[in-house]
């Protein structure tokens, strides 16, 4: 007998142990979820290129055939939905995220949930998106991009650094904490291999550092949701057991999950919690595993961000200028953000000081100046492609949209000459430019589907 199966046995009792896990010879549960910001999910549910079942963790969460290659369709391109574990789509909706707020996921790579929240905020506010392994990082920025964020602010930080740079700041913080992955052992085998008590004791010991910087970047007022995709009491309910005994300015709160069962007060080693109001995900409720936590920091606390002065809005560059004039008039005066050659399109609300911080994006990368011209990036368009005004429209199932994802030059049939978006389902996958009765692709080469 493992460790984990011994352990869970003496938590839960050896009938419970089998309910909760009773879905153990199955096939690991699959599912993707929808990107509301460009595409409904009741639409999605009926327009799906695959079968799909609707998911009780979140309303825009949807279990897959085991058969099917989600990540190979058009769609996938275009942002229309994230591949994700169903149950890993909970976590997010319950922090509330809104159009406004200062809203950070703290442990945020590969960017799921990040794609959740800004669903959420309707592009509205602002987004921090943060991950401290550079690599992740990179895969984080990725998917912001391909799912067409425009109001995020994308960071490869220790959370450390992130808290003495901006306490108080976040309306709301979500940490999906890095945690010993025993939700994951039907998925990956190795989760399974690498796993032990040492593991599990160092994983605790990492979360409770993030929970500490989670507690000071978060103002007086504002929520927290912490959730992990691991069974062990000391990374779940004991987490938060030895939070709340350090934090005495936060209190449980119930969790609004209506999936899953309570926690385990067998599992509150250190120091008792109210179980009923967290949430746990066994096999047998339909995904892999997850536990999940609300918390509010009480409104008596001493608020830490003060305002700073803002610096005078950048001159726009007279090629970029005429650039957005023409192609995008709705944004061609939004506040920019210019470096070296880079120009950022900025969220609504206002950024604070980022010097110091290892910022990867900020807001959309609207291209470069190359010389004396404007040199538009993917971003851009992916961010905005449906505010151009010079568009060719796709469709999903036809050729020049396999075409176009593999780099080629497609006939143009709406589009007039220059750079114009390109769109499947009246969904940005990227742009190019017409000239002669073609569309010359500038869909970014790592990106391309050659299968």
């Amino acid at each position: 007998m493992s460790y984990f199966e011994e352990r869970e046995k003496e938590i839960l009792g050896e009938q419970l142990y089998r309910e909760l896990f009773s879905a153990g010879n199955t096939a690991p549960a699959r599912g993707v979820t929808v990107n509301t910001s460009v595409m409904e999910a009741e639409s999605f549910a009926v327009r799906a290129p695959f079968t799909v079942e609707k998911s009780p963790f979140c309303s825009a969460g949807f279990y897959l055939r085991q058969d099917c290659k989600p990540g190979l369709d058009p769609w996938h391109h275009a942002g229309v939905y994230y591949v994700q574990e169903p149950s890993a789509s909970g976590a997010a909706p319950l922090l509330g995220a809104q159009p406004g707020e200062r809203v950070l996921d703290l442990c945020a790579a590969p960017g799921g949930k990040s794609a959740q929240l800004a669903a959420a905020m309707q592009g509205g506010g602002l987004l921090f998106c943060n991950e401290y392994e550079t690599k992740r990082a990179a895969v984080l920025l990725s998917n912001i991009e391909r799912m067409g964020t425009s109001n995020a602010v994308v960071l490869n930080e220790a959370p450390v650094h992130l808290a003495a740079a901006l306490p108080g700041f976040f309306d709301r913080v979500l940490v999906d904490a890095p945690c010993s992955g025993e939700g994951m052992f039907r998925k990956e085998e190795a989760a399974l291999r690498q796993h032990s008590a040492a593991l599990v004791k160092q994983c605790a010991a990492l979360q409770a550092e993030i929970l500490d910087a989670a507690a000071v970047l978060l103002r007086p007022g504002g929520e927290m949701v912490y959730s992990t995709c691991t069974f062990s009491p000391e990374e779940d309910e004991g987490s938060i057991g030895a939070f709340l005994h350090l934090h005495p300015e936060f209190e449980l709160l119930p969790s609004g999950a209506a999936f899953g069962c309570p926690g385990h007060e067998a599992c509150c080693v250190n120091g008792p919690i109210d179980v009923s109001l967290v949430r746990r995900v066994y096999p047998c409720h339909g995904g892999e595993g997850h536990f999940m936590a609300r918390l509010r920091k009480k409104e008596s606390c001493e608020a830490k961000y003060t305002e700073p002065h803002r610096k005078k809005t950048p001159r726009l560059p007279a090629p970029y200028q005429a650039f957005m004039e023409a192609l995008f008039p709705a944004l061609a005066y939004e506040n920019i953000l210019v470096e070296g050659a880079k120009i950022y399109l900025l969220p609504g609300l206002p950024l604070p000081p980022l010097k110091g911080l290892k910022v990867l994006r900020a807001g959309v990368l609207a291209g470069e100046m190359v010389k004396d011209r404007f040199q538009p990036h993917h971003h851009l368009f992916k961010a905005f492609g449906t505010l151009c005004v010079n568009k060719e429209e796709l469709r999903r199932d036809e050729a020049r949209t396999a075409a176009f994802l593999r780099g080629e030059e497609i006939s143009a049939v709406q589009a007039q000459d220059g750079f114009c978006a390109v769109l499947t389902d009246g969904v940005p996958l990227g742009f190019g430019k017409k000239s002669g009765g073609t569309v010359k692709n500038h869909y970014p080469k790592g990106l391309r589907n050659f299968k």
